[in-house]
């Protein structure tokens, strides 16, 4: 069982923790990616990051004009910050959880297409969903077409899904055959009816990670005893989706 998360907009430097064990494998499509953006102008990629603040458009400018994707490297699991990764709290896991997560956990990304914990990465700025038009293509979905799919289910033919709709429309596409995607959602009851909260789910999400590596979880069985806030609820879910309710 391979696990599917998104990225976090908010990345850190942090080489010094814990050593990376390896490149991303698609840093070959990654240089062409940077190669288009530090083709494009100042007001050209403030409109492909959807017209950010210049508070943050004029320093990621400036980033992508000098980035290394070779040195000071940060492990990918380590560098992201958002809520989903603070309540995983890599930083405290034991050695089979590290373990763990580098066999079955893999982040996508806009910037990298796939990411296993420990490749080095550099702080980048680019969403799967921003208007980047690489190599002919019309977006990223394009660009990455079927690689992180493949890659995905290579070796394995379930997918659980924690990435958010913009990440997980990278692989849905290509989910044929005997290749299996589940997603788990997290809701609260309100008024007899389910309702997501982002904040929320993206908190759950990294507890689930968490525990999935803690219990070194491989089937769907581990999943939905998760019980951490939440309750499994067999009779809203289906077979390619696990619904949690919270408590």
């Amino acid at each position: 069982m391979k696990i599917i998360i998104a990225p976090a907009r908010n990345i850190k430097a942090d080489p010094d923790s814990l050593p990376i064990q390896g490149l991303p494998q698609f840093l070959p499509q990654t240089e062409t990616i940077l190669d288009y953006l530090r083709s494009l102008s100042y007001d050209q990629l403030h409109h492909l990051w959807w017209d950010c603040s210049e508070k943050i458009a004029i320093p990621n400018y400036q980033w992508v004009q000098q980035m290394d994707l070779y040195h000071q490297l940060t492990p990918a699991l380590l560098a992201f910050t958002g809520l989903q990764y603070q309540r995983m709290a890599p930083g405290v896991f034991d050695e089979k959880a590290l373990g763990y997560v580098q066999d079955h956990l893999r982040i996508l990304s806009g910037f990298y297409g796939l990411l296993r914990p420990f490749d080095g990465i550099v702080s980048y700025r680019l969403g799967m969903g921003d208007r980047a038009k690489v190599a002919g293509t019309r977006n990223l979905y394009e660009f990455w077409g079927s690689r992180l799919a493949d890659e995905l289910y290579a070796h394995d033919e379930l997918v659980l899904n924690l990435a958010s709709k913009e990440y997980a429309k990278a692989v849905i596409p290509y989910v044929k055959g005997k290749r299996q995607l589940v997603s788990c959602t997290f809701v609260k009851a309100e008024h007899g009816r389910f309702k997501t909260q982002a904040t929320r789910a993206k908190i759950a999400r990294g507890n689930l990670v968490r525990y999935l590596a803690e219990q070194q979880a491989d089937d769907l069985a581990v999943v939905k005893q998760f019980n951490l806030g939440y309750h499994y609820d067999e009779q809203a879910s289906t077979n390619d989706n696990l619904v949690f309710v919270a408590d």
